[in-house]
C-alpha cells in the first residue's frame, strides 16, 4: 500500500493494452504464421523525409528550452493549415499569437483539458464529463483525476456511432463541465456532420461547458473529408466560445514518435491552458517545432498517406465485407467488428491465426443496466501495408 497515493487512481482500471497483455499471457501464437499486431493505432508508413531534414537543420536548438506557446513559425503554420483545410473563415477564428499552442501529442493535451475545464462544483453538484462509449482511455483518466464524474454516452448503430445529443437530460447538461467528442470516432470511424457539430456547439454555449473536439483522425478519410468544428463555429458566429479543438501529426503525417500536435480555442481559455501547461508539462523542443511547422505546411505527403489507407480499406473489405458488421470507416483506420465475444475472439485469433486485436470491452464501460456494449466487438487497426492488412483480415475471416 502506498499511503500517499491519490485515491482517485483506484477508480481507474488498467490501460486497455495492459489488460490485453494479461489476457494473452502465456498464450503462444500459431508457430507457422508470422504474427501480425493490429492492436495499437501506430501508423507503419515511413515518415516524410522532411522531418529528418528539418531536425538536422535545427539541431543547434536542442540546447534551448522551448517556450510553452511555441514559436511564431509553428503557430502560423498551424493556422495556415486550418485555412487550407477548413477555410479562411475558420482560420480567422484562431488568434495566431495566443489562440493556438503546440502540445506533445494530443493525449497529453486532451488529458490536461479536464484539469483546465472542471471546477470543484457545477450547478451545486459534482461536475460531469461527457465522453463517448467506446472511448479513448485518456478521456476517462482525465475526468477521474480532475474530480469529475465520467458519464459514458452510448455510441452504437442506433446512434450513428456518435453520442445521442437528444438523450442528454437538462439536469446532466447543467452540471456538465466538459464534453469529449472524437470525430472521426475511435474505433468506429464515424464522422460527425456539420449539423451534429453545430448542435454540440450550441449545447456547450447554452449550458456553459467546454466542447473538446478530438480531430486527430481528420486527415485519414475514405471518400469525403470530414467537416471540422472550426468551420462549423465560423458559420455559426460567436467565435470559438465554448470550443477547443485538438489536432495531431501522429496519424496525419505518420509521425507518432515526434509527439507533436496543437490545440486551438478562444484566447481567454488558451491563456489559462498555457499557464496550466507551464506548470505541469515540458514544452515541445524547438527542433521538433520546426519539423512540425514543415509538416503542417506540406499537404502532398498527406494525400499519399490517404491513398495508402484507401488501399488498406479495399483489402479489408475484400476479406471481410458483408461479415461481422464490416463497414468502411468515414475516417481513421480502425475496424469495429462484431464477433460475438471480443475477448474469446482475441484469444482465438492470437492462438490460431497469429493476429493480435483488442477486445471491444476494453474500450467501453457498462451502461446503467450493467451491460457492456463493447463485449461483442474487437478493434482492428489497419496500420500495416495493404498486403499485410489483407492477409490479417483473411486470417480473421477464416478463424472466426
Amino acid at each position: 500500500m502506498i499511503p500517499l497515493a491519490n485515491p482517485r487512481l483506484d477508480r481507474l482500471r488498467d490501460y486497455p493494452f495492459a489488460r490485453l497483455a494479461q489476457l494473452l499471457e502465456g498464450v503462444a501464437p500459431r508457430s507457422n504464421l508470422e504474427p501480425i499486431v493490429m492492436t495499437i493505432g501506430e501508423p507503419q508508413h515511413a515518415p516524410p523525409a522532411l522531418i529528418e531534414e528539418t531536425l538536422r537543420a535545427n539541431a543547434h536548438l536542442w540546447g534551448k528550452y522551448p517556450p510553452v506557446f511555441g514559436t511564431p513559425e509553428f503557430r502560423s503554420s498551424a493556422v495556415r493549415w486550418i485555412g487550407r483545410r477548413y477555410g479562411d473563415a475558420a482560420a480567422a477564428l484562431v488568434d495566431p499569437q495566443e489562440g493556438v499552442l503546440p502540445v506533445s501529442g494530443t493525449r497529453e493535451a486532451l488529458f490536461l483539458a479536464a484539469m483546465l475545464a472542471v471546477p470543484e462544483r457545477k450547478a451545486g453538484a459534482v461536475p460531469a464529463v461527457l465522453l463517448p462509449n467506446p472511448f479513448y482511455a485518456a478521456y476517462e483518466g482525465a475526468a477521474v483525476m480532475a474530480g469529475a464524474e465520467p458519464v459514458f454516452l452510448p455510441c452504437d448503430r442506433e446512434t450513428g456511432f456518435l453520442p445521442d445529443l437528444d438523450a442528454l437530460s437538462p439536469e446532466l447538461l447543467a452540471r456538465t463541465a466538459l464534453f469529449y467528442l472524437c470525430s472521426p470516432s475511435n474505433p468506429q470511424g464515424a464522422a460527425a456532420d456539420r449539423a451534429y457539430l453545430g448542435r454540440a456547439i450550441a449545447l456547450a454555449r447554452r449550458h456553459g461547458f467546454v466542447l473538446a473536439v478530438d480531430e486527430c483522425y481528420s486527415e485519414i478519410w475514405d471518400r469525403t473529408p470530414p467537416p471540422g468544428v472550426l468551420e462549423v463555429a465560423a458559420a455559426m458566429g460567436g467565435g470559438l466560445d465554448g470550443v477547443m479543438v485538438f489536432h495531431s501529426l501522429s496519424k496525419r503525417s505518420s509521425a507518432a514518435g515526434l509527439r507533436s500536435g496543437f490545440v486551438a480555442g478562444p484566447v481567454e481559455l488558451m491563456r489559462l491552458y498555457g499557464r496550466l501547461r507551464s506548470y505541469g508539462m515540458a514544452g515541445v523542443p524547438l527542433p521538433t517545432l520546426a519539423a512540425s511547422a514543415a509538416l503542417w505546411d506540406d499537404d502532398a505527403h498527406v494525400e499519399e498517406n490517404r491513398r495508402l489507407y484507401r488501399a488498406k480499406f479495399d483489402a479489408a473489405e475484400a476479406a471481410l465485407g458483408g461479415r461481422f458488421g464490416f463497414r468502411r470507416p468515414d475516417g481513421g483506420f480502425f475496424l469495429w467488428l462484431e464477433v460475438g465475444d471480443g475477448e474469446q475472439a482475441a484469444l482465438r485469433l492470437w492462438q490460431e491465426a497469429g493476429v493480435k486485436v483488442l477486445p471491444g470491452a476494453y474500450l467501453t464501460r457498462p451502461g446503467p443496466d450493467g451491460t457492456n456494449a463493447g463485449v461483442p466487438y474487437i478493434r482492428v487497426a489497419l496500420v500495416h501495408d495493404a498486403e499485410v492488412v489483407g492477409e490479417a483480415c483473411a486470417r480473421i475471416a477464416q478463424a472466426l
